[in-house]
């Protein structure tokens, strides 16, 4: 686990794809005030050889903390997050998710799911992982990021672990979470490109479905709004945590 900065704990799980090393601007920004915690993820970076489902993931990363933490992620970490949050709510303070979503509540559409996601498992081993990341970021979801090669660099190249990860832990696997959500006592802070319409909704529907929740919207952003927008969306953070602050004082 890297640490950097100084302050409160804030642990922060990357998307898929990612390593614990991505959204450096991001997290400096925020290691103005906090200290940064970051991991690789099962099937990325050193944990490329590693598999789980996403709850065998939460249990992980539940296990590697040393006392509750300030929690937050983005897409699939954000969906690792919330399984975090609902089986070990104790290592929870506050939590924050970016580009996550619940699930998909319908049994029909979630095999569909579990479906295209086990044929990009293996698309990805076809391509080669350096080879599937220019078509994963090629993506209409993808569209306002500008050409970065730290962020590129920054990148998971292990194909079988990322094949891993998309069978193990890909949307399709996840149980539908909308009727448990209530569960999560935590104040929680769920963000989304103002662009993102899809997570949009979901980050209010996240919002109104936990004990205590707001949701807010990155300006000029897209799905990627921390890589996006790194300083607007470290501002929306640091702005939550700090009026959680004041209001549990």
């Amino acid at each position: 686990m890297d640490r950097v900065g100084e302050g409160p704990p804030l642990l922060w799980l990357h998307g898929f794809t990612q390593t614990r090393s991505s959204a450096a601007r991001f997290r400096s920004i925020l290691a103005e005030r906090r200290t940064i915690l970051t991991v690789d993820l099962p099937g990325h970076g050193e944990a490329a050889a590693l598999g789980g489902s996403l709850l065998e993931i939460a249990d992980l990363v539940a296990g590697a903390l040393e006392g509750p933490v300030d929690l937050g992620g983005y897409s699939m970490g954000g969906r690792v997050a919330l399984h975090v949050a609902l089986a070990h709510p104790h290592r929870v303070r506050r939590l924050i998710v970016l580009g996550a979503t619940r699930g998909i509540a319908d049994p029909i559409e979630r095999h569909a799911r579990r479906e295209r996601d086990l044929a990009l498992a293996e698309r990805l081993g076809t391509l080669g992982a350096e080879a599937f990341l220019s078509e994963w970021l090629a993506q209409p979801l993808f569209a306002g990021l500008a050409p970065d090669p730290l962020e590129r660099a920054s990148r998971s190249r292990d194909a079988e672990g990322l094949a891993r990860s998309l069978r193990d832990a890909g949307t399709g696997t996840q149980e539908w979470l909308g009727d448990r959500l209530a569960e999560v006592n935590a104040p929680t802070l769920a963000l989304a490109g103002q662009r993102d319409a899809k997570f949009s909704l979901e980050a209010r529907a996240i919002a109104e479905s936990v004990a205590r929740g707001r949701a807010e919207l990155v300006p000029d952003a897209g799905h990627a709004a921390h890589l996006e927008q790194p300083a607007a969306t470290a501002r929306l953070v640091e702005g939550f945590l700090a009026q959680s602050e004041d209001d549990h004082e």
